[in-house]
């Protein structure tokens, strides 16, 4: 026999001191007390027949995420950049018919609104962007509208709020970091063939030109590159392109000095789609990402570079790929979002306290996110942009504090 309303809610166990569960089947209040929550709720239409007993738990935590305004268009692989006045420069990222853009805006943390500002000479998706020191943004690589992937760069000036074309890479390059120098090195990537490259090469700001470095000890497509506090770069993970075993658990050091890349200790698991987060400790967290078999992965481990070896990190409470790792001013890792096991867009946050070495859940974002950014403001808070939702592109923002 169906359900004849009106259905009536009812609970047990304690409901966070602040909430109330209406008839209606309504929760609302404000919580005054954090941690975990039991309950049991049950639903009764109008004839007395009574649904199945299911139990929650309501967990309440310190800090969380709130909706911000959104962004003028749905952006994912898009770029978000801290400028020295506070504000975040988010460019290009590609529209929901997959069209990749030209558009830039900026987010005003006092306002808590996003603004037009000069676009792009290029229409980018899957690019990168680095604040240099100047203060301007240095803008290359990615895909074009017909799908061809760029060597080009551009540069954006805060002042003018416009885009100016800069020198090309002599190839397709991925991960780029700003060394301690003032040079960007970019380093390793895809080439027109789909091959995956060794080479790496460093913008000069001062003569605006791409020049040739060392080259790496591997090949490598989606690794990371991260400056430590002595000013070399950790290089970790990323795929050869094997169709078998083309993952990889090793990592190398490239050092600025020489121009030149050696290798150092290996992880323990091959990943690729994984963050490395610089720790004020001078180690490196590296979390999830795909493995050798295409699984996702919840394992993390640390480099110390004082031995140049990696241990193991404990394991985030949710698995996470394609997602976003963010060093808070306290010292924790904030990560957000990607795709779990299973392959679906999550919206779960983890918190991982160098001090304990664990993980620990915190509040979720609004919504579920992949392919997003996530930018430390000057005010301690995190704002995320963008992304995908199971497919869905997304305008809205969102902020942690």
């Amino acid at each position: 026999m169906p359900n004849i309303p009106p259905l009536v809610w009812s609970e047990t166990g304690a409901l966070p001191s602040g909430l109330v569960l209406s008839n209606a089947g309504v929760l609302s209040g404000k919580p005054t007390v954090i941690g975990s929550s039991p309950i049991t709720v049950m639903v009764q239409d109008s004839v007395g027949q009574s649904a199945t007993p299911q139990d929650f738990a309501i967990q309440i935590f310190a800090r969380g995420f709130q909706a911000t305004s959104s962004m003028g268009t749905v952006r994912v692989g898009a770029t978000a950049t801290l400028l020295n006045d506070g504000k975040v420069l988010v460019t290009g990222g590609e529209d929901a018919p997959q069209h990749p853009l030209a558009t830039a805006e900026l987010f005003d943390p006092t306002t808590g609104t996003f603004s037009p500002t000069g676009s792009m000479g290029t229409a980018r998706v899957y690019h990168a962007a680095i604040l240099l020191e100047d203060g301007k943004v240095l803008v290359i690589g990615g895909s074009d509208p017909s799908g061809s992937d760029l060597t080009t760069a551009e540069l954006f000036d805060p002042v003018s709020a416009t885009f100016s074309p800069t020198g090309s890479m002599h190839a397709l390059h991925g991960a780029a970091t700003l060394l301690n120098n003032g040079k960007v090195l970019v380093a390793g990537g895809l080439d027109d063939n789909g091959n995956a490259l060794a080479t790496a090469e460093l913008f000069d700001p001062t003569s605006g030109t791409f020049v040739p470095t060392g080259t790496m000890v591997n090949v490598r497509d989606g690794g990371t590159a991260t400056l430590l506090k002595n000013g070399k770069v950790l290089v970790t993970g990323g795929s050869n392109g094997n169709p078998t075993e083309g993952i990889l658990a090793t990592a190398e050091i490239y050092d600025p000095v020489n121009g030149s890349f050696a290798p150092t200790g290996s992880m323990a698991i091959a990943r690729v789609d994984h963050t490395a987060t610089l720790l004020k400790s001078g180690k490196v967290l590296v979390a999830g990402g795909l493995d050798n078999g295409g699984n996702a992965l919840k394992e993390a481990e640390l480099f110390d570079p004082a031995s140049g070896t990696f241990s193991s990190a404990g394991s985030m409470q949710s698995f996470h790929w394609i997602h976003i790792a963010t060093l808070l001013s306290d010292g924790t890792v904030l990560v957000t979002g990607g795709r779990d096991f299973n392959n679906r867009s999550i919206s779960a946050a983890e918190l991982f306290d160098p001090a304990s070495g664990t993980f620990a859940l915190t509040g979720s974002m609004t919504t579920a996110r992949e392919l997003h950014k996530a930018t430390l403001l000057n005010d301690g808070r995190v704002l995320v942009t963008g992304g995908s939702d199971n497919g869905s592109f997304l305008a809205t923002a969102e902020l942690y504090q």
